[in-house]
């Protein structure tokens, strides 16, 4: 896929942040229409308006991705109004941490970041997907995990759980629609390390882990969502944590613990005010 001229690209958590940024670059790339979902009804029109002022056709829908019956009913109002979309980008996510496990609130903590994080996603791919399977078009499932779905962390267990479960499933719908032979759907899972959007404001960097620039994550899974590739880490010494997992346990721990400092990353996280 050279661009995304003439496909439809939904993309939520799409008002503010990273999603915004997608929406901008597939305004940019003359995408037929970017439908936009997020549950801030201000910024999502707001942001609408500067994609339409930008030559953009923007429809938005005010949706809360942690209820299943709201996304279902979003899916078809999209399907009604404007039709599937090509392209999809799994965006929404929430962040929580800074508590050790044992510490944190049933609902507000662990429910919450599963059903946005892990659920949502999924639900929202088994609204389309078969629109997408059917049609034969070049289509696109974007997943944005996290490196933290690839390696554990303390203070971040529910996330890193959520994390987990999104990397897992979204690699094996990867696979399964390769096994099913429908090679004009591909999936890419995007696990980058902390970012700079001020929802993991106070999480600290850690050696040959720099804490990323919104942009260049965009930029990186833009690029690769066009090619269709599984997977976007960044950055790329995400990888030697998957290294690391040869090793036995205790010395693995005592590498990430005590050597590079990844253990106390989340020590001093707000997060979002």
């Amino acid at each position: 896929m050279k661009n995304v001229a003439g496909k439809k690209v939904l993309i939520t958590g799409a008002a503010m942040g990273m999603g915004k940024m997608y929406a901008q670059l597939a305004v940019k790339e003359r995408a037929a229409e970017v439908i936009l979902w997020d549950i801030n009804e201000s910024a999502l029109e707001e942001t609408a308006a500067g994609l339409r002022g930008a030559g953009g056709s923007v429809t938005t829908y005010v949706v809360d991705v942690a209820d299943r019956m709201q996304i279902e009913k979003a899916a078809a109002a999209v399907r009604a109004d404007v039709g599937d979309p090509d392209i999809v980008f799994n965006n929404a996510g929430v962040v929580r941490g800074n508590s050790y496990f044992w510490e944190t609130d049933n609902a507000r903590d662990t429910e919450f970041t599963m059903k946005i994080n892990s659920l949502a996603p999924m639900f929202i791919a088994r609204e389309f997907l078969p629109a997408m399977i059917a049609s034969g078009n070049e289509s696109r499932l974007i997943n944005v995990a996290s490196a933290a779905g690839l390696s554990a962390n303390p203070r971040m267990a529910s996330y890193c759980g959520s994390k987990w479960a999104a990397v897992g499933w979204s690699d094996s719908v990867r696979l399964e629609l390769d096994q099913a032979g429908h090679h004009h759907v591909k999936v890419t899972t995007v696990c980058p390390y902390y970012i700079s959007t001020g929802m993991f404001e106070g999480a600290k960097s850690a050696p040959l882990l720099p804490i990323l620039k919104p942009e260049d994550v965009v930029d990186e899974a833009w690029k690769h969502m066009k090619k269709g590739s599984p997977f976007v880490i960044l950055p790329k010494t995400v990888m030697l944590g998957e290294a690391f997992k040869v090793l036995p346990t205790s010395v693995r721990d005592f590498v990430a613990g005590r050597v590079l400092g990844i253990y106390k990353t989340m020590d001093d996280f707000t997060g979002r005010k």
